[in-house]
């Protein structure tokens, strides 16, 4: 018999022996009955998770999205059953940061459709693919096939299932104290040092959970092991410091806040951008439909905002638009972030919208971060070597829908203005800050092209929210403290007595309605400014009823006065024509059945003058999108930009006669002066590289085919063209336009306080670098294919007085080179500009590294000017009388020019 047989036999017969016990002989027997069962229970799997009651003993649950339990200084997410392969929106914001190069508090990361996955034991938080989309169910099993999504974290589970619930439990340390941003990668970007999360020394440092939302912020711990030594011998490239704003620049901590939001049950209703006006977007590729030929697909994004009253003329929304003023702004300018916030009310109200936008303080004694996932904000940061402001926001992808916006303001007003001014711009620190907002501008401008260096897991829907950078506050702080130099000279006024505080809570409403408007959808208009008349700028009630631009969204320098000009309104009071236009487009309620119809009437409206659009691609962002309009500018004002550049120019010079003849006083900053000369020096680089678009620029209009009226291109006018080229050439070129005094030059100190003091002033230096952005603009490759090929834009009988690239490149050498024809000694700073223009025609003569040079005619015409420059330093130098310096210069010019020539002389 076997023994599967026999033990069968035995549990029978006691089985039966049991029932035939009386009760007595039944309870006595009972204690077995425990002994038996415990011999049959398979053996505990000791990798098993933990019963859910006996993880979270005595922890505290925050009922939530997905609950959260808390225990000393554990922390568990409770992930529903049901919430398995359910998408929601994942974001990530940074609370606290290290204040410099880029690395800021207040900034919004990205954020991302994602959804959880439970694969065995762990627990995987994914990141969706929302890149490529279609509606058919066949479709999108390929598309699934086809393209990846990405995993953001993950962690083993904490927990059984809960008995009822059927939830389990996930350690939120395990998942959120990792690098989920990326930040790794942006650190070595700007120190180029190997720092990596230190997991040991990062904590989850606070929670918050509510219906629909869950937010954890981690405290997590960056560090390096050890900072390189120094290298023995400079290297070829600059190597950035260390950190300098940390007491260990091995070690920085940040906080990052995670939220989980559930996204709306019922999705918005979505609005497709039309290209005349400028609203960010929501972009996707559909490969749902073969027959179309451009599958991208743009969603409009904006707030949803509905009438409580659809039949009312003027009706309160059923959600309005909140934004919670940061408990950290300074008190003396919350009423002027109010004004600005409040002031889009007046678009609203023409589309039947009352108190759309509303604006509430944050109580001082507050203990929430209003950079959780749904509350709107306006927060207030610092940084050691940069200030701006900065608006983007989270939206629904599947819609286009906005959820949430942090507008970030840095203290760029009063002290903030001047520290921007200081002779520090010019140092190590702030190049380093300045090439790490130039990368994150690049990642901005060319999202979607994978051209971003610092990629990562969020990067490119961070980008597709922020669409562009923006340095607003920044461009205004230094307008500001222009702006109050000059008339703080002109008039007496003291640089920190009324006057001052008044324009300070005037340029502080005009950034928050130009970030404002960022969070409601709308981009940069870098035409905007160009569509108010001269006249207008110099009319007080004008520029009051209207400001001076017709958009906020622009960057507009201040309507300063020459001397003896009436005053105006310095900078922007109020919305313009086109921010009007702009919100009337994103968010007039139409009937679904008219609305395709009452869209096309409004957009269009675009060819009213002032209603001009373009956006910072147009204006110029760099490569191949130089800007080749220049109505489309930052930091100009008026409908012609050329007499705003000349205007410019006489505006520097009054502020260094004037800040030449002023006597110090006792008890000044002294590096007041120093401060304002560089200042100037920094706007009109600005004013240089505007003016120069005229030369072989195009009249750019967005033309939709069928529809708009009139060309899409048109070259600028001959006569504009050449009137630029004369100012360049006379102006900007001029060693006469920069005159300083040697008596002023001498007394000019430096900050003997600090290790990096600086050096003596050097006005060749500051001139050098205006004169610059003119030559890299009128020597670029981009310009001298517009001038080559602008023929093809005109009618044959306009072709023979097109200004063309010899014109160009003769006036540029002749101006920069007129000593050789007088004779004439050549100073110290025009040896500087003619050194720089010859290193860009030898450039230019480089076939392997110019792109010019694929242009036949360009290469030849650089090389027939290099000869003739070449043959005209010869004769100069035998002039007699000239000193061994000028001698020497024209000598190396010969060398560099005849080097090159010689070299082009070799064919493959």
């Amino acid at each position: 018999m076997s023994r599967s047989v026999l033990a069968t036999a035995a549990l029978l017969a006691l089985t039966a022996l049991a029932h035939a016990q009386t009760p007595a002989t039944a309870a006595a027997a009972a204690p077995a009955a425990p002994a038996a069962a415990a011999a049959a229970r398979p053996p505990v799997d000791p990798t098993a998770p933990k019963p859910f009651a006996d993880v979270i003993k005595g922890a505290k649950e925050q009922p939530g999205l997905f609950p959260i339990w808390r225990k000393d200084d554990k922390v568990w997410l409770e992930i529903p059953k049901e919430a398995f392969n359910k998408p929601f929106l994942f974001t990530v914001n940074v609370a606290n940061s290290v204040g410099e190069r880029g690395l800021y508090a207040s900034q919004m990361l990205g954020d991302e459709m994602a959804e959880w996955r439970r694969v065995g034991n762990q627990i995987q938080l994914i990141a969706l693919n929302m890149k490529f989309r279609t509606d058919d169910a066949v479709n999108r099993r390929a598309l699934e096939q086809s393209f990846s999504p990405s995993l953001i974290t993950s962690g083993p589970v904490a927990s059984a299932e809960h008995p009822d619930r059927k939830s389990v439990l996930v350690d939120a340390s395990g998942l959120l104290l990792g690098d989920i941003p990326g930040y790794s990668t942006r650190l070595e970007a700007v120190y180029r040092l190997p720092y990596a999360p230190d997991r040991a020394n990062s904590h989850i440092e606070s929670t918050r959970a509510e219906a629909g939302l869950t937010t954890l912020t981690s405290r997590v711990h960056f560090a390096t092991a050890r900072i390189p030594a120094p290298p023995l011998v400079p290297p070829p490239v600059a190597v950035p410091t260390p950190p300098q704003a940390t007491p260990d620049p091995r070690s920085m901590f940040f906080s990052f806040v995670y939220n989980f939001r559930a996204l709306p049950e019922q999705p918005a209703a979505i609005r497709h951008i039309d290209p005349r006006l400028g609203h960010f977007m929501e972009t996707y590729t559909d490969l749902g439909d073969d027959l179309k030929a451009n599958p991208r697909v743009h969603l409009l994004s904006r707030w949803r905002l509905e009438k409580k009253d659809p039949a009312a003329a003027l009706s309160e929304p059923v959600q309005p638009i909140v934004f919670w003023m940061d408990k950290n702004i300074p008190v003396k300018y919350r009423e002027s972030v109010k004004a600005g916030i409040l002031e889009w009310n007046k678009a609203f109200e023409k589309i039947g919208f009352k108190d759309a936008v509303q604006a509430k303080q944050q109580p001082d004694d507050a203990d929430w971060d209003n950079m959780d996932a749904t509350h709107a904000s306006i927060r207030w940061f610092t940084g050691a070597d940069v200030g701006f402001a900065q608006g983007p926001h989270t939206r629904d992808p599947r819609t286009g829908e906005i959820l949430d916006a942090d507008i970030r303001m840095s203290d760029v007003f009063g002290r903030g203005s001047r520290r921007l001014a200081s002779d520090d711009l010019m140092g190590q620190h702030a190049q380093h800050a300045q090439h790490a907002q130039h990368a994150q501008h690049a990642q901005h401008a060319h999202q979607g092209h994978n051209h971003a260096p610092l990629a990562s897991w969020m990067g490119e829907r961070s980008r597709a929210r922020i669409e562009q950078q923006c340095n607003y506050a920044a461009d205004q702080a230094s307008e500001f403290g222009f702006a109050l130099d000059l008339l703080a000279l002109r008039d007496g006024q003291d640089m920190t007595g009324p006057e001052a505080e008044a324009l300070a809570q005037a340029v502080i409403k005009d950034t928050i309605m130009h970030e404002v408007g960022h969070t409601l959808g709308l981009k940069h208009n870098f035409r905007a400014s160009a569509t108010i008349t001269q006249a207008q700028l110099r009319d007080k009630a004008f520029t009051e009823a209207n400001g001076i631009s017709n958009s906020v969204m622009d960057y507009n320098a201040y309507n300063l006065p020459l001397k003896g000009e009436p005053k105006a309104s310095l900078t922007n009071t109020t919305l313009g024509a086109y921010d009007y236009w702009a919100i009337e487009y994103a968010y007039k309620q139409v009937p679904a059945e008219q609305e395709a119809a009452e869209l096309a009437r409004i957009a269009a409206r675009s060819i009213e003058p002032q209603l001009a659009y373009a956006d910072d691609m147009d204006q110029g962002v760099g490569g191949v999108y130089d800007g080749f309009d220049p109505r489309s500018n930052q930091g100009d004002l008026g409908d012609d930009p050329l007499a705003y550049a000349k205007k410019r120019l006489k505006l520097s010079q009054e502020l260094w006669e004037r800040v030449q003849a002023r006597k110090p006083q006792a008890g000044e900053d002294p590096l007041r002066a120093r401060r304002s000369v560089l200042s100037s020096f920094r706007q009109l680089g600005t004013t240089a590289h505007n003016v120069s678009k005229y030369v072989g620029g195009l009249q750019a209009e967005r033309v939709v085919p069928g529809v708009t009226p009139g060309p899409a291109f048109k070259p600028v006018d001959n006569a504009q063209q050449r009137e630029a080229l004369r100012f360049i050439a006379s102006g900007l070129l001029a060693s006469d336009a920069f005159k300083f005094r040697p008596e002023f030059l001498v007394t000019q100190t430096v900050d003997y306080n600090e290790w990096e003091r600086g050096l003596p002033l050097s006005i060749p230096d500051a001139v050098a670098a205006v004169q610059a952005r003119v030559l890299d603009r009128l020597m670029s490759a981009a310009t001298a294919r517009r001038l080559i090929e602008q023929g093809a834009y005109l009618p044959e009988a306009q072709r023979k007085g097109a200004v063309s690239l010899s014109e160009v490149y003769g006036t540029l050498q002749g101006a920069i080179f007129s000593e050789l024809k007088t004779g004439a000694e050549v100073d110290r700073m025009r040896r500087s500009l003619q050194r720089e223009y010859v290193k860009r025609l030898q450039a230019q003569l480089n076939r392997s590294t110019n792109a010019a040079a694929t242009y036949a005619d360009a290469f030849s015409l650089a090389r027939w000017h290099a000869s003739q420059l070449a043959g005209e330093l010869r004769m100069g130098a035998a002039k007699p009388g000239l000193s061994v310096e000028t001698r020497a210069h024209f000598a190396e010019l010969q060398d560099m020019l005849n080097s090159m020539l010689k070299a082009t002389l070799t064919r493959s």
